[in-house]
């Protein structure tokens, strides 16, 4: 039996030891600059490398329309550093306290490090360190980030469970150039808070799990409200 479940359709990743088993082929997979679909805290993703002809060929794949990014995915905040992205003191003390956890945080920098790609409209990139334990797990085996964008076609709500993705990209995951993390059906959740931290002062930008008052225990200077 290969790496993938007896079906070939997807790869078992809910254990400690079906997730290290995994990681390899996963490694692998992504060298390949192919797209991984995985759970996350809230829903399915998608994902890649963060190289240019990576992440082309996840806008292929899903039909991704021009002007909107895709966030990274870390599993150490060191991988911010590592890519020159810049998090000014009140984005640290954000991080601090609500890393690992349902906040994104939308940064300046990386220049020569980040595809525009994976640029917003105000220039900078967001980024999340995932709760998720076994994403968490890949993530620092990797040692890199992964991009991250919902698992579904468009107008097609996210998906919460393997079953959805193989419903929906039979073809890519037969050819090899999608595959699938199975971790179980997703319970709903909110999606995360996301703050925007280019600018002197941090800024939601979207709603979330974390409302504007917790946010302020941490910088209440914060712009915006949920």
């Amino acid at each position: 039996m290969s790496w993938a479940d007896r079906s070939g359709m997807t790869v078992p990743f809910w254990s400690p030891a079906e997730i290290d088993g995994a990681l390899r082929g996963i490694v692998a997979h992504l060298a390949e600059r192919r797209v991984l679909a995985y759970p996350t805290e809230t829903v399915y993703g998608f994902g890649t490398a963060v190289d240019q002809a990576s992440i082309d060929a996840l806008v292929r794949m899903k039909g991704r329309p021009p002007g909107k990014p895709f966030l990274l995915l870390i599993g150490d905040p060191q991988q911010v550093h590592r890519l020159d992205l810049h998090l000014p003191p009140y984005a640290a003390h954000l991080a601090a306290r609500f890393w690992p956890g349902p906040l994104t945080l939308v940064l300046s920098g990386g220049d020569g490090r980040v595809p525009p790609r994976l640029r917003g409209p105000e220039g900078g990139v967001a980024v999340r360190f995932t709760p998720h334990a076994g994403l968490q797990r890949l993530l620092r085996f990797y040692g890199e980030p992964i991009t991250s964008t919902s698992a579904n076609r468009p107008g097609v709500p996210p998906a919460m469970a393997a079953s959805e993705i193989i419903a929906q990209w039979p073809e890519e995951i037969r050819a090899g150039l999608l595959h699938v993390l199975d971790g179980g059906r997703l319970v709903p959740s909110a999606p995360s808070t996301v703050v925007d931290c280019t600018g002197r002062r941090p800024r939601i930008i979207r709603p979330g799990v974390l409302s504007a008052p917790v946010l302020r225990t941490i910088v209440p200077d914060l712009v915006g409200d949920t």
